[in-house]
């Protein structure tokens, strides 16, 4: 069971922000300011991607077996739930619709029912690593958000939130991919210490299990988290906007080439590929107060 916060003051409510972080947005940062800039700052569009576009669709589908009595969550129920709810979003968002429907004779069109057999697949791998005719989650795709001292808004989604007869609470994160190599891993552990810090503030208790479920090759990774943990969490994520405020203020984003590279939808306006980013949005935000300065205020 996690130990009790500490007794502080009520957080100011999110109007009160400065700004706002989540799981991916820290990422990008963390991973290339640039990419920040363009996805937060200059808000480019990016062509949907299949293997995200897989992941959300499985994800849905792993939220709505809930929704089913216990004894209807079975491979079979869960995989009847795939078409209807690929062609719901087929009929409501052209960008992916473009991807099994492209313009233009010279597109390869994504092939619907490989595509569904992909998704199938890693539905069925959650039931050989988990049997949700014995779970009943407490929250699903649960909205979080928190206030820091600094008025930095912390918010992300959280996938499953499962709650025991004790109160001990376990964060679940859904992967769609393979579990990663120890770098790779530690970012996806920071991600969960995120979802953890907001969930502690908010709710009072560090939670027991942090549990990320790779469906991609069968294995579940667990963390125990302590309040240490999260107060190091805490400080990494002032550092971190303090650091935004700084490119923001002085308008340096820098690119950070990475493997990632190679995945980048902006690779032909980007300096590291002889690009040439776009001339910054007049109205973007002002630079936020750094969060010491904040903090005393």
């Amino acid at each position: 069971m996690g130990m009790t916060a500490p007794a502080t003051e009520l957080a100011p409510p999110a109007a009160a922000a400065v700004g706002s972080l989540s799981p991916s947005r820290a990422s990008d940062f963390l991973s290339c300011p640039l990419l920040y800039r363009f996805r937060t700052i200059d808000k480019l569009p990016e062509p949907a991607d299949p293997t995200a576009f897989r992941g959300t669709l499985v994800h849905a589908v792993l939220e709505r077996v809930f929704d089913l009595p216990a004894y209807r969550r079975v491979p079979a129920e869960a995989e009847a739930l795939l078409e209807p709810m690929l062609a719901e979003v087929l009929a409501a968002d052209e960008r992916v619709a473009a991807m099994f429907h492209p313009p233009g004779d010279d597109a390869e069109p994504l092939d619907r029912a490989a595509f569904l057999t992909q998704c199938r697949a890693l539905l069925a791998t959650w039931f050989t690593l988990e049997d949700p005719s014995r779970l009943e989650p407490a929250e699903r795709e649960l909205y979080v958000e928190h206030v820091l001292d600094s008025r930095l808004l912390l918010r992300g989604i959280v996938d499953r939130v499962d709650v025991d007869p004790s109160g001990a609470i376990r964060v679940v994160d859904y992967k769609t991919g393979r579990s990663p190599g120890e770098h790779v891993e530690a970012k996806a552990l920071f991600q969960m210490k995120f979802y953890a810090l907001v969930l502690w503030r908010t709710r009072g208790v560090v939670p027991a299990m942090l549990q990320l479920v790779y469906l991609g090759n069968s294995e579940i990774v667990r963390y125990v988290p302590d309040e240490a943990d999260l107060l190091a969490t805490e400080r990494k994520l002032e550092a971190l906007w303090a650091a935004i405020a700084r490119a923001t203020d002085s308008g340096d984003w820098r690119p950070r080439p990475s493997a990632l590279c190679g995945w980048c939808a902006h690779q032909d306006i980007c300096p590291e590929f002889g690009g040439v980013p776009p001339p910054l949005p007049e109205s973007r935000p002002e630079p936020p107060p750094p969060p010491a300065a904040l903090s005393s205020g």
